[in-house]
């Protein structure tokens, strides 16, 4: 990859820099003013972050961005996560610009830059906005933070597969905040409101935007290799995404669940000088409805056992590696919430556009990383490059007024 990475720019100060407040003071102080339509706000409090399975039609427009940790000890993190609890809180909630978080960054003084960038204008919709925030290894692996014994099973870097071709300017980051919304400057607006009121506690390691159209004529929408992408996600009673109890993993993390980012270009260019019976063939799908090849419907469940020998759909086809639909492979279905993006074009003059693959799991191993290498020598490889992206953890949500995302780290 060619694109430059842009980094965040601190200024001096410490972590309680422009006054912290509380995250119960924080929203006393700032309650909205003008009230944002119900059907724009996903609620915030629950046992887990709204982000993940909420809302049930997802977000048209998203940012991955991921953050380098400048805390220097516990006490400095809580007070990072409970301001960033109360920005995730009144942005999904919508406000007035004066209302915006917190006032006391105003300072009273003549000349002062304005709390917020105005992009949104006054009035700042829901806009179905939420924001999930999820940990990596790196940040319970630094001592001065003390939190080794909290740090989940199997929260590890990211796994290297034979064909990606990672670059470390797209990884990293001890901190990720996937940002949604229903449109792109909601997004914009919230990453700068959110930068500005870290500044000094996070900085910015990389960042990229996604998006996806409305359904094509319905159903799942299309990635760009126009095919359908994530008709087929557990639902929540199965039980395959959220952490629960005697789950081995510590107390702390009922709730939360393991996030998997993988940036994976597509060579476009490549895949359309490729015949659509081809193309069907790699993906197990037919590209104009979705159904698996030989069925009709994008929600039919294609029936492998009365095909073997893979003469419908074939053995080495991606939907069928990924989801070979066995006793055996069941538990390793997990819920995918992936992202189109464009950067540009290469020195080479094409386009640098793919999926920004997103996956929640009870485990990366026996989920994520056991999909993957079914999938390692899926003929889809020779059109794809995975570069960038990392293993986090997102923590439980907040249930209770007062409460903070990540409080369990500190009881």
């Amino acid at each position: 990859m060619q694109i430059q990475r842009r980094s965040f720019l601190i200024g001096a100060g410490g972590a309680a820099a422009g006054g912290l407040l509380s995250a119960t003071a924080a929203r006393a102080e700032t309650t909205p003013s003008a009230p944002a339509e119900s059907s724009d706000v996903v609620d915030f409090l629950g046992a887990n972050q709204a982000g993940v399975y909420r809302p049930a039609s997802q977000q048209q427009h998203a940012c991955f961005a991921a953050f380098k940790v400048l805390c220097r000890d516990a006490a400095e993190l809580k007070a990072l996560l409970q301001r960033l609890t109360v920005k995730a809180a009144i942005l999904g909630g919508g406000h007035e610009e004066s209302a915006a978080l917190p006032s006391v960054e105003l300072s009273g003084v003549d000349g002062a830059p304005p709390v917020n960038s105005g992009v949104m204008g006054e009035d700042v919709p829901a806009a179905n906005f939420t924001m999930t925030l999820g940990l990596a290894g790196s940040l319970f692996d630094n001592p001065a933070l003390g939190l080794a014994a909290k740090k989940p099973k199997g929260l590890t870097d990211m796994k290297v597969f034979p064909k990606d071709q990672i670059d470390q300017e797209w990884t990293g980051g001890d901190l990720i905040l996937q940002l949604c919304a229903g449109s792109s400057d909601m997004v914009h607006y919230a990453l700068r409101d959110i930068m500005k009121a870290t500044r000094g506690q996070l900085q910015l390691e990389w960042k990229i935007n996604g998006f996806h159209n409305r359904p094509r004529p319905d159903g799942a929408p299309r990635n760009l290799f126009g095919y359908k992408d994530g008709i087929v996600n557990p639902a929540q009673d199965e039980k395959l995404v959220w952490i629960g109890k005697d789950s081995g993993q510590p107390v702390w993390a009922e709730g939360g669940t393991f996030m998997v980012v993988r940036s994976i270009r597509m060579l476009v260019e490549f895949w359309d000088r490729v015949g659509l019976g081809e193309q069907d063939g790699m993906i197990g799908r037919h590209r104009a409805s979705g159904a698996p090849l030989g069925q009709d419907k994008e929600t039919d469940t294609p029936d492998y056992a009365a095909d073997p020998k893979g003469e419908t759909i074939p053995l080495d086809a991606h939907i069928r590696l990924a989801n070979p639909r066995t006793k055996e492979t069941a538990g390793s279905r997990m819920l995918r919430r992936g992202y189109n993006y464009e950067l540009g074009v290469d020195l080479n003059g094409n386009l640098q556009a793919g999926l920004i693959f997103t996956s929640f799991q009870q485990s990366i191993q026996e989920q994520f990383e056991a999909t993957q290498t079914r999938l390692a020598d899926e003929p889809m490889t020779d059109y794809i490059e995975p570069f960038g992206g990392g293993y986090f953890f997102v923590v439980p949500g907040v249930r209770d007024e007062g409460g903070f995302l990540g409080e369990g780290l500190f009881a």
